[in-house]
């Protein structure tokens, strides 16, 4: 019965034995493939994690100034709109006939001012009251 227990003991040695050297070859290939995998992705050109969140966070800040630049422009937009719509109905006044300073000096040198004083009777030139005669 030793003998049968000797040859167990050998056996379970050996297989002992073989399990040291399997887990090392798998060490060994796992230290193999992960360095064959490395140049693999190094010759894709990725970029690291790094990297990648340093350009998410540009892209982030050029979207946000974006966003301001254009609400911006649109401010800026309504603004002229609204100074562009003043100036068509200034135009369409003088256009329909009215009358700037500049023009009712031309057409006879009174101003409206003027022209009310001396029709409620008051002479413009002198301040006081029309002579009749």
């Amino acid at each position: 019965m030793q003998g049968r227990g000797r040859i167990f003991d050998d056996l379970a040695q050996i297989i002992n034995n073989a399990m040291g050297v399997a887990q090392g070859a798998k060490a060994e290939a796992e230290t193999a493939l992960r360095s064959w995998f490395e140049r693999w992705l190094a010759d894709r050109d990725l970029v690291t994690r790094e990297e990648f969140e340093a350009v998410r966070r540009m892209a982030e800040k050029a979207r946000e100034e974006n966003d301001a630049l254009s609400a911006r422009l649109d401010a800026l937009e309504k603004e002229v709109e609204m100074l562009q719509a003043l100036v068509a109905g200034k135009d369409a006044g003088k256009a329909k006939g009215g009358r700037t300073r500049s023009t009712t000096k031309a057409a006879g040198g009174r101003s409206p001012k003027t022209r009310r004083k001396a029709a409620s009777g008051v002479d413009a030139d002198k301040g006081g009251a029309k002579d009749d005669g």
